[in-house]
């Protein structure tokens, strides 16, 4: 006889899925014990149940496929909660199996009973609680199917007593599909798409997620109207290299090339992208919009020309269309955003010296942001992408650790980028790195993460450790919410409750078992990064960064100075001896 919680367990591994993340617990007894007995599959134990959301949302990410994590009755599944808002918001399949009290003693407010599918009901596509053998099969059938095919989050409830019930004779194992239609988009939008494109002067490209696939096509789009490539943070893994277009990304995170090629143009061609800052997006212009979601038409600017459908067909009809772009306007157009880029990005190279504070301009610099003479940001992510493997994979927590990666770690072809880019949780990138590395302990995983990310779920270094996943945590350690210090202080506010009283992290990652490595002057920053990358286990680099530095936006506006002056003098006037 077989199980419901065998049944659940043997469909997974014959799918592919390779590990499990949560924590044990007596409703989950009967399927942690069914993954015991399952050599295909390996139970990884978290410390928090949020960590194994996180970790699946990062498996399914990096793999775009399933991904499990399990919580137990109340507490346990209520703590998966974030992880998997963070996998609805990024359109990843993850699967959540979640404990409940036993049938008997279901709506008599029991101890830890809640109702998890009114809980779970606006994160899944699918959840729903099993109370039968007869019921299982097909439930885990159209729970796994629906997370894959709606690429969210499904959820299967198991009360106490049900797990260990055997099926039926003859129940089938449940098989999932994988495949999913292809959108075609309506020829007469695609005709209409092209005449708009065809009578701008200066094009502008946006590119996002939804044309990865169709990268070449996307480039060849690019040189027929010699539009500048603005490129989500999403699209940077795959688009960013060997792309003579491109021109960095914008919001927060950007540069003043992508103001310059968003203003310049006269119509603007969003791909594959929810840029969900509509403050950074121009005013007054066409707009060519290509989605998969048509509700995704319009919600961040309105859109003139609108063509539903995948990105990659949508272009391979579009592009016969087009006409060539070879007019001093438009190529004139792409070459200023190139050369505000790359003068843009000379700049910034400076501040990836560990001699600029020494310097004549660092030094005037040094008095008004970096007084206590810390390692800037800007050196320490140069170091590590200098350092990195062609093919690691970044994990990167939420707030300024976004901004270093985006400027200053290049995309090369086999590297791949992994955040909460959606939902912008803290504490996401250490769980996430964890994740991608237990499907390959060879690959170099590298978690970009915030003093503030990484105490959060400081507890997952002991899963590193145990085991044994070899990821590289870089500490961008300012004693700071960076993020958040910034938001205060462009609108004129003196920072507060941001500071964060951090301990020695390396020592903390010594005593529980990792390989620690503290830095503290900017002269050591390039030897550390090298060791730590090159070290065979999981290795946790302290560096102490400047607290004051300011990621300036694409186009400061004179009330975002104003406001960084006012918060200044507020900030001196009471910050303590």
């Amino acid at each position: 006889m077989t199980t419901i919680a065998e049944l659940l367990v043997r469909s997974l591994a014959d799918h592919g899925v390779r590990q499990m993340w949560g924590v044990v617990g007596d409703a989950l007894n009967p399927f942690t014990d069914a993954i015991r007995r399952e050599e295909r599959l390996e139970w990884i134990g978290v410390r928090h149940e949020e960590a194994a959301a996180f970790a699946a949302s990062g498996v399914s990410q990096a793999t775009d496929d399933l991904a499990v994590c399990l919580g137990t009755v109340g507490p346990g599944a209520i703590h998966l909660l974030n992880g998997l808002y963070d996998a609805k918001k990024s359109r990843t399949p993850v699967l959540a199996i979640c404990g409940q009290v036993p049938r008997a003693e279901m709506g008599t407010d029991f101890f830890q009973e809640v109702d998890n599918d009114v809980i779970f009901s606006d994160v899944a596509v699918y959840c729903q609680t099993i109370t039968s053998p007869e019921q299982a099969g097909v439930a885990i059938t159209a729970a796994v199917n629906a997370a894959l095919q709606q690429r969210g989050v499904a959820v299967l409830t198991f009360p106490g007593d049900v797990g260990e019930l055997d099926v039926p004779s003859g129940t089938p194992v449940p098989r999932f599909e994988r495949q999913r239609p292809v959108a075609e988009p309506q020829p007469d939008a695609v005709r209409e798409a092209a005449a708009a494109i065809n009578a701008a002067d200066k094009v502008t490209l946006l590119v996002g997620a939804g044309a990865l696939a169709a990268r070449d096509d996307v480039l060849r789009l690019a040189e027929r109207v010699q539009a500048p490539m603005v490129l989500s943070l999403k699209a940077k893994a795959g688009l960013e290299h060997d792309n003579p277009f491109q021109v960095g990304q914008s919001g927060l995170i950007g540069n003043p090339a992508t103001a310059l090629a968003f203003a310049g143009c006269d119509t603007l061609v969003m791909l594959g992208t929810d840029f969900p800052y509509p403050e950074f997006l121009p005013e007054g212009k066409t707009v060519v919009q290509v989605d998969l979601e048509g509700a995704h038409v319009g919600r961040r600017t309105p859109v003139d020309h609108a063509v539903v459908g995948d990105a990659g067909r949508a272009l391979q009809a579009m592009l016969p269309l087009l006409e060539d772009k070879p007019e001093r306007k438009a190529t004139k157009h792409l070459e200023h955003a190139r050369e505000a880029f790359e003068l843009w990005q000379k700049g910034q190279a400076h501040l990836a010296d560990p001699d600029y504070d020494r310097k004549r301009v660092g030094v005037l610099r040094k008095l008004v942001d970096n007084p206590d003479a810390r390692i800037r940001p800007e050196l320490l992510a140069a170091a590590v992408d200098r350092h990195a493997a062609d093919d690691a994979v970044f994990t990167t927590d939420t707030g300024m650790a976004v901004v270093w990666l985006s400027r200053f770690v290049s995309m090369s072809a086999g590297r791949r980028l992994v955040g909460s880019y959606n939902l912008g949780s803290m504490a996401n990138a250490l769980p996430q790195a964890l994740g991608i590395q237990a499907l390959d302990r060879s690959r170099q995983v590298i978690s970009f993460s915030g003093d503030g990310g990484l105490s959060m779920l400081m507890g997952e270094l002991l899963t590193a450790v145990a085991y044994d996943l070899p990821v590289k945590i870089v500490v961008f350690d300012n004693g700071r919410l960076g993020m958040v210090k910034l938001e205060m202080e462009q609108v004129g506010m003196p920072e507060f409750g941001t500071v964060l009283h951090n301990p020695d992290f390396a020592r903390v990652a010594e005593a529980i078992g990792l390989r620690g490595i503290r830095v503290e002057q900017p002269g050591d920053v390039d030897a550390a990064v090298a060791e730590a990358l090159a070290h065979d286990g999981p290795v946790l680099l302290d560096v102490l960064t400047n607290p004051d530095e300011i990621a300036v936006p694409p186009k400061p506006t004179l009330s975002q100075a104003w406001g960084f002056a006012i918060a200044k003098s507020k900030e001196f006037v009471t910050s303590p001896e």
